[in-house]
């Protein structure tokens, strides 16, 4: 019986295993088993993959159990990976060659820049039908308006924010909060529309050093000027600036010496944001 083979690959996404669910339950239905290809790229070039559907019966085709469960879990089941084998042609040709033994008629590949890149090469140099879901929470992949993942990274970073907003206004502190995105700042200015952040450094917008520590600080020094009454500054700052969080803080804290019990607080969500369970969007 023909089968369609689904992995994930690169960085993990919520609604990744919601993909891997929705992809099996139609192939199901249309009488097709589906191979999950384990770790990524890794899986096929190593030749390593497991069943997702299974036979009643009476004949029908239905998804495993684990799959039937997977849809809002964050993570991905198929297990993920980073692979710099798969630009060799060698291991290429490899990975083809475990892709023919699942008697696969076709590949569904989830993941980011690098994954859809992957797919784009199998699907060049051979002769099975590719479909690439763009899942990343960095939302920087080509040609796609929100990928996979986005919209709950988005409401992990506002809810983290809206926390540290509440004890940022108990002691009159500013805070400066880093959030995953690598070097698109999607995730930073979604965020910060979001939180009614007083502002954003993005690697988008190109800065020294000492221009973005002179901005955070005037920044800050205005928001919690006497006459403005306010009580919380909130930064965001994306992964891709170049300045570490910790330093940035040390520098703005030390420009900002002359103001009365002020702190500067850092926060660097880090893969929190790439975790939890699935959104209704990206389910």
């Amino acid at each position: 019986m023909s089968s369609v083979a689904v992995l994930t690959s690169g960085g993990d996404a919520p609604g990744m295993n919601a993909a891997i669910q929705a992809i099996v339950r139609v192939a199901a239905s249309q009488g097709l088993d589906v191979a999950g290809v384990l770790d990524g790229y890794d899986g096929l070039i190593d030749g390593t993959s497991r069943p997702l559907t299974q036979r009643t019966e009476d004949g029908l085709i239905v998804p495993v159990p684990d799959v039937d469960s997977a849809g809002p879990l964050g993570g991905t089941i198929l297990g993920s990976s980073r692979c710099p084998r798969f630009h060799e042609p060698e291991y290429r040709a490899q990975a083809a060659e475990h892709l023919r033994s699942l008697d696969a008629i076709g590949l569904i590949v989830i993941g980011g820049n690098g994954s859809i890149a992957g797919a784009h090469a199998i699907a060049n140099e051979m002769e099975i039908p590719v479909v690439g879901i763009p899942a990343s929470i960095d939302n920087d992949i080509g040609l796609t308006r929100e990928a996979l993942g986005v919209d709950t990274a988005l409401n992990t970073i506002v809810e983290a924010c809206d926390r540290i907003s509440d004890t940022a206004r108990s002691h009159r502190r500013a805070f400066i909060v880093e959030v995953m995105g690598r070097d698109s700042g999607y995730l930073a200015m979604a965020a910060a529309a979001a939180t009614a952040a007083d502002a954003v450094l993005l690697p988008e917008v190109s800065k020294s050093f000492d221009e973005t520590v002179d901005a955070v600080a005037e920044c800050i020094r205005d928001s919690l000027s006497a006459s403005r009454k306010k009580r919380r500054t909130l930064v965001i700052k994306a992964e891709g600036v170049g300045i570490p969080t910790h330093m940035l803080v040390d520098e703005v804290e030390a420009q900002l010496e002359d103001i009365d019990n002020l702190e500067v607080r850092g926060t660097v969500l880090g893969h929190l944001v790439r975790g939890g369970n699935s959104s209704f969007r990206d389910r």
